[in-house]
């Protein structure tokens, strides 16, 4: 199956899980979204949020990351996605879909010449409407003002938002028929390093990457789960949480925060019990709450590289007028094909 799928995967789970994103309580879940079946605009206010606890001060206008969202920082109960509308994606999947439209039109990923346009968009007013902006974010930022080279301005974190962009930059190697899994993982880790350099990001990277190798060639998820070596991933464990309620597993067996490898493996099992049905796996993981984005990047991705992603997303996702990447002549006349 092909790493566009992947692609799409990752942007419509993102998509449904964005308005309850967050959400540590699922009774306020189910109270403010009801059994939904689709995308949903996100309401204020937010129980959950914790922004009125959040700061984030710019050393300088180099590091002016939040613009006009930066009054909403600091007051309670406010969504962090609450501009967003029904079917558009977070911050870091628009990214996403930046990192894919850019590797394309310079026909190759560069790691300096991505972080250059990324500090371009992410200073650029207006340039997204998300209210929120991870750590890693602000991270950046705040050294790229102080004077660090653009190649040294990440850091060591560990979250599983620093996954969001393989399966674009993946699909965007792809459609170059950049198809070497040896330079594609090369590429990989090239852009974790960028912003996310923990041995577990890295971890994490490298396997999805090594699970997206198999799929791509046709194996199911089961078979690949089943017969690829992943550290702390347990087949058994994965059969038996089949049986249980999806918020047993994520939410009491496992946590639904953000944090890496735990929050790798919950969203295997979404992939793992849900293989066979998109809809269903990227539903059940927006409802059992907490970091459900980019949970969903992971399974959103890899189910959608078996059974395909259903017209009615495609059709109602926000992001897709703006991927189309039409014929381009690179310098070397070599010609892109149309893709997506």
């Amino acid at each position: 199956m092909s790493l566009q799928n992947a692609f799409l995967g990752s942007l419509v789970a993102d998509a449904v899980a964005m308005p309850v994103h967050w959400y540590y309580n699922r009774q306020s879940l189910d109270q403010d979204y009801g059994d939904f079946s689709g995308y949903c605009r996100p309401k204020n206010s937010h129980p959950d949020s914790i922004l009125w606890r959040s700061k984030y001060t710019p050393k300088s206008p180099k590091a002016d990351i939040l613009g006009s969202q930066a009054k909403y920082w600091g007051k309670r109960g406010i969504h962090y996605h609450q501009f967003l509308e029904e079917g558009d994606n977070t911050l870091n999947l628009q990214l996403a879909a930046e990192l894919y439209r850019t590797t394309i039109l310079n026909g190759t990923f560069d790691p300096e010449s991505w972080l250059k346009r990324y500090v371009e968009v992410m200073l650029t007013p207006g340039w997204h409407k998300d209210t929120y902006a991870e750590e890693y974010h602000r991270s950046f930022f705040t050294n790229y003002a102080s004077g660090k080279p653009l190649l040294s301005c990440g850091i060591p974190d560990y979250h599983i938002g620093g996954l969001s962009q393989i399966p674009a930059l993946l699909a965007s190697m792809e459609a170059l028929d950049q198809n070497e899994p040896s330079a594609q993982l090369e590429a990989v880790l090239s852009l974790i390093r960028l912003t996310h350099d923990h041995e577990y990001t890295l971890r994490a990277a490298t396997d999805l990457t090594r699970i997206y190798h198999r799929l791509v060639h046709g194996e199911s998820i089961r078979h690949t789960l089943t017969t690829l070596p992943l550290p702390g991933v347990s087949v058994r464990l994965l059969q038996k949480w089949e049986n249980m309620d999806d918020r047993e597993v994520v939410g009491e067996t496992l946590s639904t925060a953000c944090y890496l490898p735990e929050s790798f493996v919950a969203a295997l099992h979404f992939a793992w019990k849900y293989h066979d049905d998109f809809s269903m796996a990227v539903i059940a993981n927006a409802k059992a709450g907490g970091d459900n984005c980019h949970r969903g990047v992971v399974l959103g991705s890899i189910v959608a590289m078996q059974t395909g992603i259903p017209d009615v997303w495609l059709r109602k996702l926000r992001m897709m007028e703006k991927l189309r990447c039409d014929i381009q002549v690179l310098p070397d006349h070599k010609v892109l094909k149309r893709v997506i």
